[in-house]
């Protein structure tokens, strides 16, 4: 991908829209690949910009996939913590990013569906080196012309930040 940094190695994978599936993928992912960093992109119908996530939730999926299931007990990790947090700093991105003219949001709520549910199991196996990125469904900024520059800026801020963490403590061990 053209403009993300020389020496950079992009996997593209899609993760399908079933919980058990999605868990096989993100496994597949942090025991074969060993990531710097997963950054997950999920569509946001009703969204007005770019969203930021910063957290993960583990309970009260109620919501069935394509398959027409649940995950057992309604959770991501049976035992795990409520929620978890990427080490990316969301809120300080999205600040600066917002200060840069682009179209982000700032968010603590993913959702409580496959997008949420992903990033939960890939904050867990990550231990926190991952982000999720929701993006809109319609409108002008779902354009092509205007979404990948912006994605291409937000995807550079998410590696520098990386490399310059803005916070020491994670809560990770």
């Amino acid at each position: 991908m053209a403009g993300l940094g020389l020496g950079m190695e992009i996997h593209i994978k899609e993760i399908p829209v079933s919980y058990a599936k999605s868990q096989e993928v993100l496994d597949d992912i942090w025991q074969t690949m060993t990531p710097k960093v997963v950054i997950h992109f999920g569509i946001a119908p009703g969204a007005k910009g770019i969203t930021l996530e910063q957290t993960g939730k583990n309970l009260c999926y109620k919501d069935r996939d394509v398959s027409g299931l649940c995950p057992d007990h309604h959770c991501c990790i049976e035992g795990g913590p409520e929620r978890l947090d990427s080490i990316i700093d969301m809120r300080s991105l999205s600040k600066h990013l917002k200060s840069m003219g682009l179209d982000v949001i700032y968010s603590r709520d993913a959702g409580r569906y496959l997008c949420d549910f992903v990033y939960y199991y890939s904050l867990y196996r990550g231990r926190g080196k991952a982000a999720l990125i929701h993006v809109p469904a319609s409108g002008s900024l779902a354009s092509p012309e205007r979404l990948v520059p912006q994605l291409q800026t937000i995807i550079q801020a998410v590696l520098r930040q990386l490399d310059h963490p803005v916070h020491a403590t994670s809560g990770y061990k």
